[in-house]
């Protein structure tokens, strides 16, 4: 096929052999029949691929709605999820019914749509090993039953739609063109007839794929220019292939073997190569409609990679933990007793929260950067060196790792009287959970011998000090540990206490905080955090998934079999059609709420999954 373009005109002038069942001019070239502006799909109707440097929302019309490149916390140059008019479309041309499903241990996603002329399936992944600097989209459409006219359509936009695709040129095998700093590289296969609109922003093309045949599109975008490097496709899904079989174990043994495969897959898709894991792939996604309550999660909360660390070490997934060690290293090596609640992936610091200028999720707004970056967090001191004893004891942990663990024994004694923003980031008070977090780090660490004898010894009686303490002041008249010295209810978030071993499950209060957590904070057999006045539990927020897989394994840890896997279940099932985890679950309405893919809920399912039996 011959291109021409017109002085002045919007688009390219075909010319050239072009079948009857595919033809690029039935539509109109000033409107894309791919509308974002006017509906977005429920949260759980998404699924996500990453490949640990950046992810990417995949909807159910095969339209990629959300990535940010070429980092995690770079600007969108897909966006239509928060109101942006940024995305990559593939669909069928016909009506459809949607579906898809997530290949075995792998991140690599199939939307599969039923047509009136069969069945179509178009694989998604971001090609690994990742490259920090070069995003590798790989989309494959292949018809499994009939001919299928297909609709394609890119319309990229740097920087939250900022920068549209300009520059644009027809290359040997596709396009290339500029997004505002990047360099993008579309190779499509010649049976794809595209027309270019709105000056080369939006290329737009249909192709028809016959019975059993496939089409491969790639879809690169680079900090640096591009060389003559084509990629080879079929080595590209082969090492995609074997990355994540080499990553993500069987897990047979688990309650739940595909989904807690499914899990660890996404903690490694969420997982960077400096070993950072960012709590979630979006930001302004709204816990609640209206409600003011959407942040930017796209950074690495120390807490949510410790949470990530135990439930790897549990499974035995040592990259996961490994990675985790590697990270919560190097941050105290540096900013010791300093330790920030969160980071960028590259270990500075988390920006000021700033609007970017796009009308956002429906019920929500836009926002970037989070307010953690003026928190201070007690409870991060003994994640650490939770997750330092748990890798001592795989006999994964070297020297550098014990110098940290040394400098979060001595941040512990130094600051433990400070108040807090606590593990739900509100106001600064004497947190229970915070303390008693620091109390099991202590003990593990000392169980571990992670310092020489006299540290070991200095660290058991920290340990008991702040123990006592926190018992004389925090424990409710109703046997049960309370939030706070100032505030008698109780929190979800206190059932770790004895989960990780503050106290023991034997003691009393282990026993009453979950009787209390249960009979105060749970409704319909889903758990809140906590709350917030007088006001009914599911007024205020979405139940916690977090705190539903919290209540199974303390039910589990007292003895309690059959109750722990009834609340496993109900917290398992607590996803949309993708199975992957948000932030909250509607009761009500059976949604999804919150950013996505959440990390710390894919790490207590993890651990959940192996962990009860």
């Amino acid at each position: 096929m011959r291109t021409e373009f017109l002085r002045g005109s919007k688009g390219p002038i075909l010319s050239g052999p072009v079948t009857s069942k595919a033809k690029p001019t039935d539509r109109s070239p000033s409107a894309s029949r791919f509308d974002p502006g006017r509906a977005i799909d429920v949260l759980g109707s998404f699924s996500f691929i990453g490949d640990g440097e950046r992810g990417a929302l995949v909807g159910p019309r095969g339209d990629i709605v959300w990535m940010c490149a070429p980092r995690w916390d770079s600007g969108a140059v897909f966006s239509t999820l928060i109101g942006g008019t940024s995305s990559y479309t593939i669909a069928p041309h016909d009506r459809f019914t949607w579906g898809g499903y997530y290949e075995p241990r792998s991140l690599i996603w199939r939307s599969r749509w039923v047509t009136g002329s069969g069945i179509l399936e178009s694989r998604e992944a971001l090609g690994r090993p990742s490259d920090p600097e070069r995003v590798v989209l790989l989309r494959q459409v292949r018809s499994l039953k009939g001919t299928h006219e297909v609709d394609v359509e890119l319309k990229p936009a740097a920087e939250f739609d900022r920068f549209p695709l300009s520059e644009v040129h027809r290359a040997d095998g596709g396009w290339t063109g500029r997004l505002g700093d990047l360099w993008m590289r579309w190779s499509v296969p010649s049976s794809l007839q595209v027309r270019r609109f709105e000056r080369g922003a939006r290329l737009v093309g249909r192709m028809v794929i016959s019975p059993g045949k496939s089409a491969d599109l790639v879809l690169e975008i680079s900090t640096i220019p591009f060389g003559d490097d084509v990629a080879d496709v079929a080595q590209s899904w082969r090492r995609t292939e074997e990355v994540w079989r080499s990553d993500v174990p069987a897990l047979e043994n688990s309650l739940d073997p595909q989904g807690a495969s499914l899990s660890v897959a996404v903690l490694h898709g969420l997982t960077s190569s400096s070993g950072a894991m960012v709590a979630a792939a979006t930001t302004s996604l709204p816990e609640r409609a209206e409600d003011g309550r959407n942040y930017d999660y796209r950074y690495a909360w120390i807490r949510d990679q410790a949470l990530a660390a135990q439930a790897a070490a549990a499974a035995g997934v040592p990259q996961l933990l490994d990675a985790a060690v590697g990270f919560l290293t190097s941050r105290l090596l540096e900013d010791g007793p300093d330790l920030a609640p969160a980071y960028r992936t590259d270990g500075r610091r988390v920006p000021s929260q700033k609007r970017v200028k796009l009308p956002g999720y429906p019920g929500g707004f836009d926002r970037t950067g989070n307010h953690v970056n003026r928190q201070f967090q007690l409870d991060v001191f003994g994640e650490s060196l939770l997750v330092f004893a748990a890798a001592d004891r795989l006999g994964r942990l070297e020297g550098p790792s014990r110098s940290a663990a040394r400098i979060a024994a001595r941040a512990v004694a130094s600051r433990w009287r400070e108040a807090d923003a606590g593990i739900w980031e509100i106001d600064n008070r004497a947190w229970t959970h915070s303390r008693l977090m620091c109390v099991a780090g202590l003990r593990h660490a000392s169980n571990q011998r992670l310092g020489s004898t006299s540290e070991v010894s200095k660290w058991s009686a920290l340990a008991d000090e702040i123990l006592a303490h926190v018992s004389s002041t925090s424990t409710h008249a109703g046997g049960y540990w309370q939030r706070s010295p100032d505030d008698p209810h109780v929190d979800a978030s206190l059932l770790f206490a004895a989960l990780r071993g503050a106290v023991s499950p034997d003691d009393t209060r282990s026993a009453f905080t979950l009787e209390a957590v249960v009979e105060q904070l749970c409704e319909y057999g889903y758990a809140y955090r906590f709350r917030h006045g007088e006001s009914p539990l599911a007024k205020v927020e979405g139940s916690f998934v977090l705190c539903s897989f919290l209540v199974a394994l303390n039910l589990h840890q007292q003895g309690r079999s059959a109750e722990a896997l009834a609340w496993f279940e109900r917290a398992a099932g607590c996803t949309g059609s993708s199975a992957i985890y948000g932030e909250e679950w509607d009761v009500r309405e059976r949604q999804v709420r919150g950013n996505l893919p959440q990390a710390f809920v894919h790490a207590l399912h993890l651990e959940s999954s192996v962990t009860i039996k």
